[in-house]
């Protein structure tokens, strides 16, 4: 049986998404208009949503379902 190596991060979920889309912009912006440009785009925006639906999810102000 194999054991499961743990790490922990040493960042939140939220910052290193915060901190990839930053980083995809700066390739983006390196880049000519184009297919290329757009998808790094795409990724940046997807990962700023996904940091904000995180937070939301993790906010002490979420209510259960009732």
């Amino acid at each position: 049986m194999f054991k499961r190596r743990r790490f922990r991060q040493a960042h939140s979920l939220e910052e290193r998404l915060i901190a990839e889309a930053k980083s995809l912009r700066e390739k983006a912006r390196a880049l000519p208009t184009g297919i290329e440009k757009d998808l790094l785009l795409q990724k940046a925006r997807q990962a700023d949503t996904a940091a904000h639906v995180s937070e939301w999810l993790s906010s002490p102000g979420l209510m259960p379902p009732e």
